[in-house]
């Protein structure tokens, strides 16, 4: 979720990507920088002070040589390498005559800088963009135009990316392509403008909005040529190609919401793109695992005999979740504790516990806390993190990044789903490890792990349906969740996400617990949501439903696509699509998450800004 700005052309380059890295602030990000063209030269400014770094940056520009031909920008949210100024954008290549912007993760970039470096080439970051420039610079010296370098280095490449490249051999040209990773550009002929004729490339509208209203979005594998006023668009192999322009009717507010009422909605929108990030570039061809930053080595890891998940709140459902996968498929036992209450229990953990703490922003102090006290101990640690460099991230042995991008949003959503996969990659990985996943099985669960990007997708795509059902609803306050087996962790985070963004009251059981009180509870007009997709539990499942339908309960079920038997105990039906049972709360969990948008919207509240919350807990 970095925000990448480019310009050619105009008076004041270095104004218009200040303000364009400005305006990209919402996405979040902990380091910028810029390069300018300037006569054959380029001139680079960076600075790494978290929310402060764009007044740093400031500062440094207003020194900045002037006129300039054209230049990129960017802030970055880390993935590879921590946020420091060594390891902000734009990278540059040893001559320092080409500079690139990226946004995103580029899959085989360890093979590649392996590769650079075998011919001479001099590396001076941590990070997986830095391999861009030095490819590029190979490309050009040996004669190439940069559009051409560009399409010569992307064949070279997998994974995600948006890119941004400037060249000091080709004054006023800036190239850009994308893959996965959006990318937008602007065109202005400059009538009525004493700039004159301009174009622009971003990673969002809002960075060039006001600027231009000829504006096309690039799509994947296409590299975009940009003179000022000119725009030309080719694929990989060179045939050139007319892209469609874009209809913008939002002003600059929406456009930072992606044209979404609130950030909330946008980023439940998000969650198949972040699913999809943070599996990239972890499931190998031969059906093995891959885990960037893990820093604790294979026989280590293979010494282990017991797993303990600590979290708070989402983190701590999807800690569940992660019990069930460790357990089947690694055959560890594992625990699940709330962060809050592990040191006050007098835990018992050895040199042969691995501890995993669970935290979007890997700042959480009660998680922070529960990972000291289990380091004392002598317990392994390692961290599930969307945030590179947190305190958590650096004091633990290894570490796991969801690559979801910022949350804006209080309440969890599409950073929750990142978890959940990487959980799973985690119980995956485990399992190879202590020799408990074939290669045959292996291989048809990654492929299973891959197609859940698709089937969020599809879950989101019946919003209406949701909606339609939460209207119903609206004004209930009183809810009950139940679920089983992985079904309980999604009821959990149902009923969490209807008290955080509608203030009612809601509570997850597991079903099987109902006789033993909560059912003294149910009476007719009670509202009762319950997880009923197929797991090894769902006849089970299907009795505790009848229980509550047998004293007047009203039953809403979350059901997967076909099975009429389910539909046919509900009052309302969720539908979402089958995947495998372990797999299913990265699915089900979606429409749960639109029903509490819905009520919430439905009571004219704030779904971005809950009362008494805050996005990171840092205090116990």
């Amino acid at each position: 979720m970095c925000g990448i700005i480019g310009v050619t052309g105009g008076r004041a380059v270095t104004d218009v990507l200040l303000q364009g890295l400005e305006r990209l602030e919402y996405r979040g990000y902990d380091s910028a920088g810029v390069v300018v063209q300037t006569g054959t030269e380029l001139w680079r400014a960076r600075a790494a002070r978290g929310t402060s770094s764009l007044a740093e940056l400031r500062r440094i520009v207003d020194g900045a040589p002037r006129p300039s031909a054209a230049g990129i920008g960017h802030t970055r949210w880390a993935t590879h390498g921590h946020p420091t100024e060594a390891n902000a954008h734009p990278h540059l290549d040893c001559s320092g005559r080409v500079a690139v912007v990226h946004n995103g993760i580029i899959e085989n970039y360890r093979e590649l800088a392996a590769k650079l470096a075998a011919g001479g080439h001099v590396f001076s970051s941590d990070t997986d963009t830095e391999v861009f420039a030095h490819l590029l610079e190979d490309e050009l010296t040996g004669g190439a135009s940069l559009a051409e370098a560009v399409r010569a280095t992307l064949r070279d490449i997998r994974g995600a990316f948006a890119v941004a490249v400037v060249w000091a051999g080709e004054p006023g040209t800036l190239v850009a392509a994308r893959r996965v990773s959006p990318l937008i550009v602007g065109v202005s002929d400059g009538e009525g403008s004493e700039d004159g004729p301009e174009a622009y490339v971003a990673s969002d509208i809002p960075a060039i909005l006001g600027r231009t209203r000829t504006l096309f979005a690039i799509d994947d594998d296409q590299v975009v040529e940009l003179r000022p006023g000119v725009m030309r668009v080719r694929t990989l192999a060179g045939k050139a190609i007319e892209v469609p322009q874009l209809s913008v009717d939002y002003d600059l507010e929406a456009a930072e919401k992606g044209g979404f009422a609130d950030f909330m909605s946008k980023e439940m929108h998000e969650q198949p793109r972040a699913v999809g990030d943070t599996l990239l570039g972890r499931l190998q061809g031969d059906g093995t695992l891959l885990l960037d930053e893990l820093r604790i080595g294979p026989d280590e890891l293979r010494q282990v005999e017991r797993v303990l998940v600590v979290a708070c709140g989402s983190s701590y459902h999807a800690g569940l979740v992660a019990k069930h996968a460790v357990e089947h498929w690694a055959r560890l036992g594992c625990e699940v504790d709330i962060a809050s209450e592990f040191r006050y229990r007098d835990p018992v953990l050895d040199e042969r516990t691995l501890v995993i703490g669970v935290s979007q922003s890997g700042e959480t102090i009660d998680t922070l806390q529960a990972l000291r006290e289990a380091r004392q101990w002598g317990a392994k640690v390692l961290v599930v993190a969307n945030v590179v460099d947190s305190s958590m991230a650096r004091e633990a042995d290894g570490v796991l990044y969801t690559h979801a991008g910022p949350e804006i949003g209080v309440a969890a959503t599409k950073t929750h789903l990142a978890q959940i996969a990487a959980l799973e990659v985690l119980a995956l990985y485990l399992a190879q490890l202590r020799g408990g996943l074939s290669p045959a099985d292996a291989r048809l669960l990654l492929a299973d792990l891959a197609g859940l990007p698709d089937l969020v997708q599809q879950a989101l795509d019946r919003d209406a349906d949701v909606a339609r059902v939460a209207e119903r609803f609206a004004d209930v306050r009183d809810f009950f969740f139940l679920g089983r087996h992985v079904g309980l962790p999604v009821a959990l985070e149902g009923a969490l996400k209807l008290k955080e963004i509608a203030y009612v009251r809601a509570e997850g059981y597991p079903a099987g617990e109902l006789k033993h009180g909560p059912i003294a509870l149910i009476e007719p007009g009670t509202v009762v949501i319950a997880v009923a997709t197929r797991t090894p539990v769902w006849e089970k499942m299907m009795a505790n439903v009848a229980e509550v339908r047998s004293r007047g309960a009203t039953v809403v079920l979350l059901a997967n696509d076909g099975h009429d038997e389910t539909a046919e105990q509900a009052d309302e039906v969720l539908w979402v699509p089958e995947t495998h049972p372990l797999f299913a709360p990265v699915v089900d969990v979606v429409p749960l998450q639109q029903f509490a948008y819905h009520v919430g919207r439905g009571r004219g509240l704030d779904v971005d800004r809950p009362r008494n919350l805050a996005k990171t807990v840092t205090v116990e």
